[in-house]
């Protein structure tokens, strides 16, 4: 059964250990999509140079490489050296998928989905060992809190994740929809309906908005 859990890392330790050090101020935020072999993470919060200086001095960091920015934000490519606690590296070889990951006050929280709990227990594990204590925040089973958690069927959250895996929200889209619906094994009409069903379920829930309130009131005829 799919669970979802949310962690805490302390960065001290990891391969971003020591940026937090040299710039407290630094918060990192991981890209979803990145065409490379390592990590794709905007960091924010100090001015690029401080960033660029503690990156050149970081022991952990084996190579970055500036591929955007956008406001006072950054995103670098970074690839760590072989000997570095590398949480991402971790949470993969557990065969995990983080669905979100940022970083501020030396502090990483994390939402990653698992096929079971037993792959839970086992990336715990995986950090107490390498000397990276984490937190869990919360654990659920996607069947049995979903539709209590946000107001979407199982079949809907999955659809959403889905989407995000393979890039339909970012700008420009990494996927159309037509191959988002082959890639399901649905139609085209049925991903649409799906998604509509889910956006709404969201709004509903998220906001506070009853059934009755999302119903537009009627036009004036005067």
């Amino acid at each position: 059964m799919t669970s979802i859990a949310d962690i805490e890392i302390p960065a001290d330790g990891t391969g971003t250990g020591e940026l937090f050090e040299a710039v407290p101020s630094l918060t990192c935020e991981m890209e979803r999509v990145i065409a490379s072999s390592g990590h794709g993470l905007w960091l924010s919060g100090p001015s690029q140079e401080d960033i660029e200086t503690a990156l050149d001095d970081a022991s952990a960091i084996g190579s970055y490489t500036l591929i955007n920015s956008e406001d006072d934000r950054w995103l670098y490519d970074m690839e760590f050296e072989p000997d570095t606690i590398d949480i991402f590296e971790l949470i993969l070889e557990e065969n995990g998928t983080v669905l979100s990951a940022s970083a501020s006050s030396d502090t990483w929280l994390l939402s990653i989905r698992f096929a079971d709990r037993e792959s839970v227990s086992s990336l715990y594990d995986r950090f107490d060992e390498a000397g990276v204590t984490p937190t869990i925040v919360r654990l659920f089973d996607l069947a049995e809190e979903t539709k209590s958690q946000c107001g979407l069927t199982a079949r809907q959250y999955e659809t959403l994740v889905a989407a995000i895996d393979h890039g339909y929200f970012e700008i420009p889209r990494e996927v159309s929809m037509q191959e988002l619906s082959e890639e399901l094994g649905i139609s085209h009409q049925a991903l649409s309906e799906r998604l509509r069903r889910a956006y709404r379920a969201l709004v509903t829930s998220e906001l506070n908005v009853s059934e009755d309130e999302t119903v537009a009131p009627p036009v004036p005829t005067n």
